[in-house]
């Protein structure tokens, strides 16, 4: 939520809006009293609201996320500076006490004047740094500065279907690219070696955010995964310096799609199938005309936010015999 208006009644809106929504039925229903105890808690704290036309102010934006696991939250409050980190402090075990189900809170700091949702320094106020959530008995584990899907119940039926289209391929290497907190790979993973329980297998996940790479570790470790590696990289020069060909290449990359290079590096590796999942099925079009030797087995659309233009789309490509 971006936040405008004056310190004393706030506003909290999309970016581009001055009009409250609080009462959004986008959010869960819950969310209203919770976004109450939010603005009375910047009253106090005196956090005055970032005003972009004369660049004056504190407060840019607070970004709450709830785990559908056992409705713990996480609330994060991006900040120009730390000059209000006293006041918070001062306020902060108030704001505990009325909001008991917050498990993570933190404040980050994004110091430039412009439109950059985060900046790099996060400073934690609470002990736990993670907020756990569980997708089809998968344990996953959200982090300040990692890309989370939004809607848990579609992201849960995204995984689900991946895991459905490849538990019976000839798989036993994988890489999960631009993967996240690792949802696509530990979930491929998982059913693979229950499939094949005799077989090893394994799965290497990249991700530029270090934070995100974290948290996939995390879940490794609580799945008892043997042969997985997941690192802070940049998905397209880890795939560039690799010799060995996977089984199976899992892409979800930003909107932007995978680019040319890298579609066209995959022709060449030629893995014998690739998972593409993308939230612009415009760039991943481009993409697919790109991956000449690979031909669409399997889509499916999931509607990730209901009443608007955004999806997500998972497709299964396997390599054209020869």
């Amino acid at each position: 939520m971006a936040v405008s208006g004056m310190v004393e009644r706030p506003i909290l809106s999309h970016p581009q809006s001055i009009t409250d929504l609080t009462d959004c039925p986008l959010y869960p229903t819950h969310f209203a009293q919770i976004f109450s105890v939010l603005k009375d808690f910047i009253a106090r704290a005196g956090l005055v609201p970032y005003n972009i036309t004369k660049q004056k102010g504190e407060l840019k934006y607070i970004l709450l996320t709830e785990s559908q696991m056992d409705g713990g939250l996480m609330l994060r409050f991006v900040l120009r500076s730390e000059t209000k980190l006293p006041l918070i402090q001062r306020e902060f075990a108030g704001l505990m006490a009325k909001l008991p189900q917050l498990k993570v809170v933190s404040l980050n700091i994004q110091p430039q004047h412009a439109a950059i949702l985060e900046g790099e320094k996060e400073i934690f106020l609470t002990e736990q740094q993670t907020l756990p959530e569980s997708f089809n008995q998968i344990p996953l584990f959200i982090r300040p500065q990692g890309f989370f899907q939004t809607n848990p119940k579609v992201a849960e039926g995204l995984y689900r279907t991946a895991q459905q289209w490849i538990k019976d391929l000839p798989i036993t290497h994988l890489w999960d690219l631009f993967c996240g907190v690792g949802g696509f790979g530990l979930h491929c993973a998982t059913v693979l070696q229950q499939t094949n329980p005799n077989k090893d297998i394994e799965l290497t996940g990249i991700e530029i955010s270090a934070s995100a790479i974290a948290a996939a570790t995390q879940s490794a470790q609580q799945l008892s995964l043997k042969n997985v590696s997941f690192q802070a990289l940049d998905a397209k020069n880890f795939a560039f310096e690799q010799s060995k060909t996977p089984d199976l290449v899992i892409v979800n990359p930003p909107r932007r799609g995978i680019g040319t290079e890298l579609a066209q590096f995959l022709n060449k590796l030629a893995p014998h199938f690739i998972l593409y999942s993308s939230c612009n099925a415009e760039t991943m079009g481009k993409d697919l005309t790109e991956l000449t030797d690979y031909q669409l087995q399997k889509i499916q659309l999931f509607d990730m936010f209901p009443h608007s233009h955004h999806y997500e789309v998972l497709c299964l490509l396997e390599r054209k015999t020869k």
